[in-house]
């Protein structure tokens, strides 16, 4: 495993730090691609009930390295991520600022807590490029004028301000990040894995459930299991069926 991107399990969560700290976490192509081998990983073991995306040093994710762009390097890495997204519950701890691709790969995630006075932008038209990672779908996640505005340009917002505007959960001192997103990822993990999924799912999609969808959820195991547990006052065991 590449030393670019580290893990570390904390129980049911896997937390998952950007590691370039001297390069501002910098996406270069080769950490998209050791980024990209251990989401898809991570994805795929049931053992893994969320994940927490984080950066190393002072800032979360400044964007693509545009040195290596520059040079030629490939830039395609990550836009399966950034168009799909994960099925696991994804927690993004931003510990600094995050912009152009450092901040679409918030937009994947499901929570956010950030640093205080963190910087969170889309800056990629003042380089002559455009957010081609999710940047464009912002309009669906926050006031319209706010994401042209954003958009059209390249400004940042604070941390404080994407709260206000919803797009940030949380906005807490830098040293108290890691642990609120742990915190976050903790109480997801305790739900059942069946229910947790569907409702994601369903959320991201702006569906209701069918009726296969909820014979499917409420004649599970883990829906009795929660039944029984409720009833007996103890925690549940779930079993993800």
């Amino acid at each position: 495993m590449s030393d670019l991107v580290l893990t570390e399990r904390a129980g049911d969560v896997l937390v998952v730090t950007l590691n370039r700290p001297a390069a501002r976490n910098a996406l270069s192509p080769q950490m998209m691609e050791a980024l990209t081998e251990v989401l898809r990983s991570a994805d795929a073991d049931p053992e893994v009930r969320v994940i927490v995306l984080t950066g190393a040093g002072e800032v979360f994710c400044a964007g693509l390295d545009l040195k290596a762009f520059a040079a030629g390097g490939d830039y395609m890495g990550l836009l399966w991520f950034y168009h799909k997204g994960l099925a696991t519950p994804l927690v993004a701890a931003v510990n600094g600022s995050a912009l152009a691709g450092g901040f679409e790969l918030l937009l994947p995630c499901d929570l956010i807590v950030a640093a205080e006075g963190a910087l969170l932008g889309i800056p990629e038209v003042k380089r002559g490029l455009f957010a081609a990672g999710g940047g464009t779908m912002l309009t669906e996640r926050i006031p319209f004028a706010v994401a042209l505005e954003m958009g059209l340009t390249g400004d940042s917002i604070t941390a404080e301000r994407a709260r206000e505007v919803g797009l940030v959960n949380r906005v807490v001192p830098a040293d108290r990040v890691l642990p609120e997103a742990l915190d976050l990822a903790g109480r997801i993990a305790e739900n059942g894995p069946l229910g947790v999924a569907i409702t994601k799912r369903l959320m991201r999609r702006r569906r209701w459930g069918t009726p296969e969808d909820v014979k499917e959820i409420f004649g599970s195991a883990d829906a009795k299991e929660g039944a029984r547990a409720f009833a007996e006052r103890r925690p549940p065991v779930w079993t993800g069926k």
